[in-house]
Protein backbone atom coordinates (compact mmCIF):
# COMPACT_ATOMS: atom_id res chain seq x y z
CA UNK A 1 0.00 0.00 0.00
CA UNK A 2 1.50 3.18 -1.30
CA UNK A 3 1.58 7.02 0.33
CA UNK A 4 -1.69 7.84 -2.19
CA UNK A 5 -3.56 4.73 -0.79
CA UNK A 6 -2.99 5.65 2.65
CA UNK A 7 -3.80 9.47 1.58
CA UNK A 8 -7.06 7.57 0.14
CA UNK A 9 -8.48 5.93 3.41
CA UNK A 10 -7.90 8.93 5.59
CA UNK A 11 -9.55 11.00 3.42
CA UNK A 12 -12.59 8.36 3.23
CA UNK A 13 -12.41 7.77 6.99
CA UNK A 14 -12.98 11.68 7.33
CA UNK A 15 -16.05 11.84 5.11
CA UNK A 16 -17.56 8.89 6.84
CA UNK A 17 -16.92 10.02 9.95
CA UNK A 18 -18.44 13.13 9.18
CA UNK A 19 -21.29 11.32 7.39
CA UNK A 20 -22.27 9.46 10.49
CA UNK A 21 -21.91 12.75 12.75
CA UNK A 22 -24.31 14.81 10.19
CA UNK A 23 -26.52 11.60 10.75
CA UNK A 24 -26.71 11.27 14.57
CA UNK A 25 -27.46 15.06 14.72
CA UNK A 26 -30.68 14.25 12.60
CA UNK A 27 -32.01 11.37 14.48
CA UNK A 28 -31.26 13.46 17.76
CA UNK A 29 -33.00 16.45 16.56
CA UNK A 30 -36.01 14.24 15.48
CA UNK A 31 -36.64 12.81 18.65
CA UNK A 32 -35.60 15.75 20.64
CA UNK A 33 -38.79 17.04 18.85
CA UNK A 34 -40.84 14.46 19.38
CA UNK A 35 -40.05 15.26 23.25
CA UNK A 36 -40.83 18.48 22.94
CA UNK A 37 -44.10 18.17 21.55
CA UNK A 38 -44.68 16.20 24.11
CA UNK A 39 -43.16 18.43 26.77
CA UNK A 40 -45.68 20.92 25.15
CA UNK A 41 -49.12 18.81 25.75
CA UNK A 42 -51.47 19.82 28.26
CA UNK A 43 -52.84 16.69 28.84
CA UNK A 44 -56.17 16.42 31.16
CA UNK A 45 -54.05 13.67 33.55
CA UNK A 46 -51.84 11.28 33.76
CA UNK A 47 -53.48 8.93 30.97
CA UNK A 48 -53.41 11.14 28.30
CA UNK A 49 -50.07 11.88 28.82
CA UNK A 50 -49.07 7.92 29.39
CA UNK A 51 -50.67 7.03 25.90
CA UNK A 52 -48.49 9.41 24.01
CA UNK A 53 -45.38 8.85 25.87
CA UNK A 54 -46.15 5.09 25.08
CA UNK A 55 -46.32 6.00 21.27
CA UNK A 56 -43.12 7.48 21.15
CA UNK A 57 -42.36 4.59 22.78
CA UNK A 58 -43.41 2.13 19.85
CA UNK A 59 -42.35 4.53 17.61
CA UNK A 60 -38.53 4.25 19.47
CA UNK A 61 -38.75 0.03 19.08
CA UNK A 62 -40.22 0.83 15.46
CA UNK A 63 -37.21 2.56 14.35
CA UNK A 64 -34.93 0.59 16.52
CA UNK A 65 -36.11 -3.07 14.82
CA UNK A 66 -36.04 -1.57 11.41
CA UNK A 67 -32.73 -0.42 11.76
CA UNK A 68 -31.17 -3.71 12.92
CA UNK A 69 -33.12 -5.19 10.10
CA UNK A 70 -30.93 -3.23 7.39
Amino acid sequence: MGPMDSELIKEFQKRLEKKVRENEITVVQYWKERLDRLVAMKPEGIAPLKVEMKKLSDMMDTRIMTMKKG
